[in-house]
Formats: C-alpha cells, sequence, structure tokens
C-alpha cells in the first residue's frame, strides 16, 4: 500500500488557506493514512479542513466522500449525483449560515436563505405592538385636543354654566351610541352584570370626578393655563407608582419633573387671568387624573375575572364608564342645583347649541375609548407623558382660538413647561430602553 505522509496532508490543508474552528484529532489522522492511495486521487479542495470531518465511511470501511446532508435539500443534492465541487459549496454555506443562526436553512436549488417562520413572526409582532401604540396615541392625543377646545367653546364662548350636564350628555350619548353598535353586531361588548359593576364602579367614580373638575377648571382657567398645569398629574403619577408599584425613575425623569413644577407655579404667578377657583379645581383634577390613570390598569385585569367571556376590551369598559355615570351625574346635578339653571337658559332652544353639545359627546365616545386603548397598549406613566407632550398643539390652537390675553413673562413660563414636558418624554424614552 502506497503510504501518503502526514506532512504532505497537512501541506496540502495549508495551500488551501481556508480558516476553520475544527482541529485535527488522532484517530482521524490515522483514518486519513490509513486510506492514503484513495485520498491522492481527489482533487485539491477536498483536503480542505472543514471537509475532512464530515467524510462517512461505507460498508468496506472506505471513504464515501461525502458530507454529511445538514437538511432536506442537502439530502436531495446527495442523491442526486451532483459534482463534489457543489456538494462542497452546499456544505459551506450549510456550516456559515448556522454559525450565525441555527434557525436558519438554505434553499439550495435556489440558493435563498430561508430563516426560520418564528425570527420574521416575532418581528412581525414587535412591530404591531409599536404600531398598535403609535396608532393609540395618535388617536388619543387627536380625540383629546379637540374635546379640549370644544369644550372650552360651550363653557366659555356660550357662556354654559352646567359643567355636570355637559357631561352628563356627553357620557349620554355615547353609551348610546356603544349599545347601537353592539345591538347590530359591528363590535362586542361584555354584559353589564352585578359583579361586573361593583369592581368597575370605583373606577367610574373617579372618571366622573375627573371630567367634572376638568369642566369647571376650563369655565376659569385659559386652555394654555389648563396645559401646563397638567404636567402635575405626571408628577403625581411618577409618585404613585413609585409608592404603589415599587417602580423606581432616574435622575432625569424627576429632573423633569420639578421643572414642571416650576413652570406650572411661574405660570400661575404670571397669569394675568389667574383664578382661584379655577386652580383649585385643577390641581383636584390632577389629583384624579392620576388616580384615574393609577387604578385603571388594576382594575382592568380585576373586571376580566368577572366577566362571561374572561375578557373585556375597550368597548366593553367605554360602555362601562359612560353607562355607570349616568346615575350618578343625575345626583350631581341635582346636588350643584343645575336644574334650576336648565329651566331657564335660553342656550337650549339654539339648534347650533344642540349640534356642538352632540359633538362634544361623539369626542366623548371618542376619547373615552382611546385613552382606554393607549392605556392598555402602553401605561400609566405613558400615558400621562403623552399627554403632557400632547399640551404643545394645544396650547397654541387655544390662544390662537381664543383670542388670549398674555404676557410674555406667562408665554415664556408656558413654553418652558412645554419643553419640560419634551424632557420629560426623553427621559422616559431614556429610561424605558435601559430597563
Amino acid at each position: 500500500m502506497l503510504a501518503f505522509p502526514l506532512e504532505l496532508a497537512r501541506k496540502k490543508v495549508q495551500e488551501t488557506q481556508v480558516s476553520t474552528p475544527y482541529n485535527f484529532n488522532v484517530s482521524e489522522v490515522a483514518k486519513f493514512e490509513q486510506h492514503a492511495p484513495y485520498f491522492q486521487h481527489l482533487p485539491p479542495y477536498s483536503l480542505r479542513p472543514h471537509v475532512l470531518p464530515n467524510y462517512v465511511f461505507n460498508d468496506q470501511g472506505l471513504p464515501n466522500w461525502r458530507e454529511k446532508p445538514q437538511n432536506s435539500s442537502a439530502k436531495r443534492l446527495a442523491r442526486s449525483g451532483s459534482s463534489p465541487v457543489r456538494r462542497e459549496v452546499v456544505s459551506r454555506s450549510s456550516y456559515g449560515m448556522k454559525a450565525f443562526n441555527n434557525n436558519d436553512e438554505i434553499d439550495v436549488e435556489s440558493g435563498k436563505l430561508e430563516e426560520n417562520r418564528e425570527g420574521p413572526l416575532r418581528s412581525k409582532n414587535v412591530n404591531t405592538i409599536h404600531n398598535q401604540a403609535l396608532l393609540s396615541g395618535f388617536a388619543y392625543c387627536i380625540s383629546s385636543s379637540s374635546m379640549i377646545l370644544v369644550n372650552k367653546f360651550v363653557l366659555s364662548s356660550y357662556d354654559f354654566n352646567a359643567g355636570i350636564s355637559l357631561m352628563l350628555y356627553q357620557n349620554f350619548v355615547a353609551g348610546i351610541i356603544v349599545s347601537i353598535l353592539s345591538f347590530l353586531g359591528i363590535i362586542t361588548t361584555e354584559p353589564l352584570t352585578w359583579r361586573l359593576i361593583k369592581v368597575w364602579l370605583p373606577v367610574n367614580v373617579i372618571f366622573v370626578g375627573m371630567l367634572i373638575t376638568s369642566m369647571f377648571s376650563l369655565k376659569y382657567i385659559s386652555v394654555a393655563m389648563v396645559t401646563v398645569l397638567k404636567n402635575v398629574t405626571n408628577v403625581m403619577t411618577a409618585v404613585g407608582e413609585m409608592y404603589l408599584f415599587n417602580k423606581h425613575h432616574d435622575n432625569r425623569v424627576w429632573t423633569a419633573l420639578f421643572l414642571m413644577i416650576i413652570s406650572a407655579i411661574s405660570g400661575g404667578i404670571t397669569d394675568l387671568s389667574f383664578h382661584v377657583i379655577g386652580y383649585a379645581w385643577q390641581f383636584i383634577n390632577c389629583l384624579l387624573t392620576a388616580s384615574y390613570s393609577l387604578t385603571l390598569r388594576r382594575v382592568m385585569d380585576t373586571a376580566k375575572e368577572v366577566t362571561i367571556s374572561g375578557d373585556l376590551n375597550e368597548f366593553s369598559m367605554v360602555l362601562l364608564n359612560n353607562t355607570l355615570s349616568l346615575p350618578l351625574g343625575i345626583l350631581l346635578i341635582f346636588v350643584f342645583n343645575e336644574v334650576e339653571y336648565l329651566s331657564t337658559t335660553p342656550l337650549l332652544r339654539l339648534p347650533t347649541f344642540w349640534l356642538v353639545l352632540t359633538l362634544s359627546g361623539l369626542l366623548g365616545l371618542a376619547i373615552s375609548f382611546t385613552s382606554m386603548w393607549f392605556l392598555h397598549q402602553t401605561g400609566a406613566t405613558t400615558y400621562s407623558l403623552v399627554g403632557s407632550l400632547n399640551k404643545i398643539p394645544l396650547s397654541v390652537a387655544g390662544i390662537l382660538l381664543f383670542k388670549v390675553q398674555t404676557s410674555l413673562e406667562n408665554s415664556a413660563s408656558i413654553f418652558f413647561g412645554l419643553l419640560a414636558g419634551v424632557f420629560f418624554a426623553r427621559a422616559k424614552m431614556r429610561e424605558r430602553s435601559q430597563s
């Protein structure tokens, strides 16, 4: 038998200059030397080290010199009797691709990389979640801005002094529309059982208080100042998350929150139309809004356990909020003695006024749905900070539409507060990316 020196084999391997993590062992070198005559007739490429561990011995102990099939495509290629060069290319491609991703497969016929479907599916799910969050946030911003402007128009331009009645009519319109859509089968809502009502009633009381205090404060304060003062809600929400959910924020977030407080104080001092009652109602509104955002998510999880289907979608929550607010709103109308005002005001005889009221009811439905949708997609702090970012165009629109008289100092305070909101958003984004 013709001997095939080990030194010559190693020299030929070095000549190929193919880098590989594979190292020879003694048993494989012995097999290599045992069948040296067979290997002498092979072309130089077959001595490449990444091919050597793949050869398979037949029943006679001789190497078949074919790669172990890595996938179904390689098996078909081995059976087809294709050339050794192409088989080696397939083996190298499979080896190289698996070094990057074990879930990837090679389509030999087309030469394309077929990734495992789990990878694109996971990426698609992540993109869907991000798109849902962006879409819900955009819808929430549009509906909430329009709602504030329309309410300001009704309360100030029409000089309507029945904020609770306005809230009651808006919720009535929203509840009727949701009920009709549910009856027609367009949307699906949960039946209002007593167990569900008892679970949802506490957060609904906060919801009604939040709407009423917003009406009262908007009656006396300009839209721009309301937007700046609402920054206090972010401070209350962050503190509530820290104590209730043990969620800690970094120094950037607390710095932004401190700037928001400074802007709110300086804005109030320089406000030409400062009204104590309006500012008091706004502070209560900030407290209730923070409580609503902190409580809603926990109540949503509890309410799912008492529903018939085991789930609670956004339309069901909108129906719950608007339906349960009706008896409470009627009670508050008598408590605040709005019945006498409604019986004497001439505004109820104007068709245009009813048109504006109905429009506000539609916006009330929109903001109820989008706020719950957005909170469901993100979280309480994100819900609050996006509301802060939305104040930038809202403040400008409020000043221009209602021709608010403002001083340079007050405008600077408002602008400072809006920048603090942007800084807060950036700090939250960085905090979220680090976590």
